[in-house]
C-alpha cells in the first residue's frame, strides 16, 4: 500500500488539506481527525486530492461526513484536483458534484 499523508496549511484565509497516497479504512480515523480540525478552525476548507492515489468508500465516507459537519455550522469543505480512479470514484457516487466549489464563492482564495 502506498503511503498516506494528510497535510494542513493556510492560504488565502482558507485552510488547504493536501492528501497523498492511498485513502482507505486503514487510514480512515487520521483523515477524518484531519478534516474535523480543519472544518472547525476555517470557514473554507479546500482538499485538495490530487495526490491521491486510490479512495474507497471509508475515504468517501469522512469527506461527506466532513462536509455535513461544516454546513451545520455555516462552513464549506469543497474537493479539488481530483483526477484517474479518484476522479471516477467521486464522479460515480456523486460524491464529486457535492463537493464541487461554485466558481462564484468569494471566500475562495483566487
Amino acid at each position: 500500500m502506498a503511503h498516506f499523508e494528510a497535510r494542513t496549511s493556510t492560504a488565502g484565509g482558507q485552510i488547504v488539506v493536501t492528501l497523498t497516497g492511498e485513502c482507505d479504512l486503514a487510514v480512515r480515523d487520521e483523515l477524518t481527525t484531519v478534516l474535523t480540525a480543519a472544518t472547525g478552525d476555517a470557514a473554507v476548507v479546500t482538499v485538495d486530492v490530487g495526490g491521491l492515489l486510490f479512495l474507497d468508500s471509508s475515504g468517501l465516507h469522512s469527506l461527506v461526513t466532513a462536509h455535513h459537519r461544516a454546513r451545520a455550522d455555516g462552513r464549506r469543505l469543497y474537493v479539488v484536483n481530483a483526477g484517474g480512479p479518484v476522479a471516477a470514484v467521486l464522479e460515480v457516487t456523486g460524491v464529486g458534484n457535492l463537493l464541487r466549489a461554485p466558481a462564484d464563492d468569494p471566500r475562495l482564495a483566487g
